[in-house]
C-alpha cells in the first residue's frame, strides 16, 4: 500500500512528542556526528568501534521493543486466545468497557472485548508481562553487542599489531577481555527490577517512556563499563547530550514556542493535522465549529457519556473528527500492515484518553476566540497561525539536531584535544608488548 505523506502529517509527525520518528531523526544526526568525531580525532579502529556503537545501539534501541512485542503477542497472547489490541485500561471504567463493547464496530472486536473482560486478571499480567519482557530483551540485546564490539574492536587492534611487529608470538591470553566478559554476563544476569506501581501504565503504553527504560539501561552501562577513563568521558559527554537534547529539551522548546504564540494571539498547540485542515478553517467560515463545540459540551455530563458521544457511529461533530485526525480517538485499520488505511469506524478495542479528548475541544475553541478578536481575515489568520505552528516544529527540530549531530561532537573533539591517543588502542597494545616479554 502507498503510504499517503502531506505536509501535515510530516508537522504533526515531528512535533509529536510521543512519536519515535523525532527520537530516530535526532539518533541519527547524534550517530553520524559522533562516529566522523571518532574517525577525526582518532584511526580507523576507533571510527569503526563508535560506528557499531552507535548504529547498533540505534537499530536495537529503535527496532527491539516493537520486534519483540510483537513475537510475544504470537507466543503469549496467541496461545491465550487475548487479543493484545484490548487496551486493558479500559478495564478501570466498568461504564466506559460497557460502551466499548456495545460499538465495537465488528462483532469479532466485540467478541475479543468480551473474552478480555472475562479473564481481565490474564489480560493485564500478560500486558504487563509484555512489558517487562520486551524491555529486557531488548537490553540484554544492547548488552550482547557490546560484547561483541569489544571483543571485535580488541581482535582488530591485535591483529594491526601483530602485522606491525610479525617477530612477536602471539601470546595474548584475552585475560582482560574475560574479565570484562564476566561482568557483562553478572550484570545481564541480574538486571535491574522494575517496580509495576505508581504512573508505570505511562511507561507501558508510551513507546517513548518505554524506550528510556532501555536508554537508563544502556546509560548504565556504558558508564559502568567503560574501558577507561577516556572512554568514560566520552560517554559522560555522549549521555548527557542525549538525554538532554533527546527527551527533556524538546518538550520543553515545544511549551516555549507555543507560549510566544499564544502571546501573539495564535495557539498552535494543536496537532499540526488539525491547523493544516482546510475543514478548520471552513467551520471557522460558516459557523460549524461553534455550533459543535456548543454539542460537544452539552453531551459532556459524565466521563462515559463524553465516550459515547466520541464512538457512537451516528454522531458527526466535527470536534470528534479533529480527535480522530489527532489519534486521541483511534480508528479501526482496513489490514494489518504497519500503514494501513484507517477505516471510517472507531477502535473501541483502544483506550481514550478523555482528557485528551477533551483538551482538543478546549484547544479549538481557544483559536476560535482569538480569531474573532484579531480583527484579522480569516486568510490572514490562518497562514500566521500555519508559519507559527511550522516555525515551531522546525526550530525545535533544528536545536535539537545541531546540538546533538554538531555540538556534542565538537565537545568530544575538543575533550580529545588533551588526550589525542585512542586509549583502548595504546592499552592493549602495552599489554601484547608486556606479554610477549613474558613469553
Amino acid at each position: 500500500m502507498i503510504l499517503n505523506i502531506t505536509a501535515s502529517t510530516i508537522y504533526s509527525t515531528l512535533g509529536n512528542n510521543s512519536s519515535l520518528v523525532p527520537l530516530a531523526i535526532k539518533d541519527v544526526a547524534n550517530s553520524c556526528g559522533l562516529t566522523a568525531a571518532s574517525y577525526i580525532a582518532g584511526d580507523t579502529v576507533e571510527g569503526k568501534d563508535r560506528f557499531i556503537d552507535e548504529f547498533g545501539t540505534q537499530a536495537i534501541w529503535l527496532g527491539g521493543i516493537p520486534a519483540y512485542k510483537f513475537l510475544l503477542d504470537k507466543i503469549m497472547f496467541k496461545p491465550a486466545k487475548i487479543d493484545p489490541n484490548v487496551d486493558v485500561r479500559l478495564f478501570k471504567n466498568p461504564e466506559i468497557l460497557a460502551a466499548a463493547k456495545e460499538f465495537a464496530p465488528t462483532k469479532a472486536i466485540k467478541e475479543s472485548i468480551e473474552y478480555a473482560t472475562s479473564h481481565q486478571k490474564l489480560a493485564k499480567g500478560l500486558s504487563i508481562a509484555k512489558f517487562a519482557a520486551s524491555t529486557l530483551l531488548t537490553t540484554l540485546t544492547y548488552f550482547g553487542l557490546t560484547k561483541f564490539r569489544h571483543q571485535y574492536t580488541e581482535n582488530q587492534i591485535k591483529k594491526d599489531y601483530l602485522a606491525k611487529h610479525p617477530e612477536k608470538q602471539d601470546t595474548f591470553t584475552g585475560k582482560t577481555n574475560k574479565e570484562e566478559e564476566t561482568k557483562q554476563q553478572n550484570k545481564a544476569q541480574n538486571p535491574a527490577k522494575v517496580s509495576f506501581t505508581g504512573g508505570v501504565q505511562d511507561f507501558i503504553f508510551d513507546p517513548v517512556k518505554n524506550l528510556m527504560i532501555v536508554d537508563a539501561s544502556i546509560t548504565g552501562e556504558r558508564l559502568t563499563h567503560a574501558r577507561n577513563p577516556q572512554d568514560f568521558f566520552g560517554y559522560v559527554i555522549k549521555e548527557g547530550s542525549f538525554w538532554a537534547f533527546m527527551y527533556l529539551a524538546g518538550p520543553m522548546i515545544s511549551k516555549a514556542l507555543e507560549k510566544h504564540a499564544d502571546k501573539k494571539g495564535k495557539s498552535i498547540d494543536l496537532d499540526a493535522r488539525v491547523i493544516f485542515n482546510d475543514k478548520l478553517k471552513e467551520s471557522f467560515k460558516n459557523g460549524t465549529l461553534k455550533k459543535h463545540l456548543a454539542e460537544f459540551k452539552a453531551a459532556d455530563i459524565s466521563d462515559v457519556d463524553i465516550y459515547k458521544f466520541a464512538v457512537k457511529p451516528e454522531n458527526k461533530n466535527i470536534v470528534i473528527d479533529f480527535a480522530k485526525d489527532s489519534d486521541v480517538i483511534q480508528m479501526l485499520k482496513e489490514d494489518k500492515l504497519f500503514f494501513a488505511k484507517k477505516t471510517e469506524k472507531v477502535d473501541t478495542r483502544k483506550f481514550i484518553d478523555l482528557n485528551d479528548l477533551r483538551g482538543v475541544s478546549k484547544k479549538l475553541e481557544k483559536l476560535l476566540n482569538q480569531y474573532e478578536k484579531s480583527g484579522e481575515s480569516l486568510d490572514d489568520f490562518f497562514k500566521s497561525v500555519r508559519n507559527f505552528k511550522k516555525t515551531a516544529v522546525l526550530k525545535n527540530m533544528g536545536a535539537c539536531i545541531g546540538a546533538l549531530g554538531i555540538l556534542a561532537p565538537a565537545i568530544m573533539l575538543a575533550v580529545r584535544h588533551f588526550s589525542p591517543e585512542y586509549q583502548v588502542k595504546k592499552d592493549i597494545e602495552e599489554k601484547l608488548s608486556k606479554e610477549n616479554k613474558v613469553a
